[in-house]
């Protein structure tokens, strides 16, 4: 095996990017649930969104219904 004289730099070096591949993926899993997470609102809000929609477009048929009721 051969033995460099002076790894010491080439190993600390090794280290840091250990280091910085360790927070890269720590942040890339953060984020990752992050994603799911605001995904998972969007969905909800989609939904709300389409149950008012929907309640509106009831209260104005029921509106329309009773306008035409009024003689004029």
């Amino acid at each position: 095996m051969v033995e460099l004289k002076d790894s010491a730099p080439v190993e600390a070096e090794f280290s840091s990017l250990e280091n910085k591949v360790a927070q890269f993926v720590t942040v890339c899993d953060r984020l990752r649930a992050e994603n799911s997470e605001l995904r998972q609102q969007l969905v909800a809000a989609q939904n709300d969104a389409k149950r008012l929609n929907d309640k509106i477009d009831g209260a104005r048929a029921k509106l329309e219904s009773l306008i035409s009721l009024i003689p004029g």
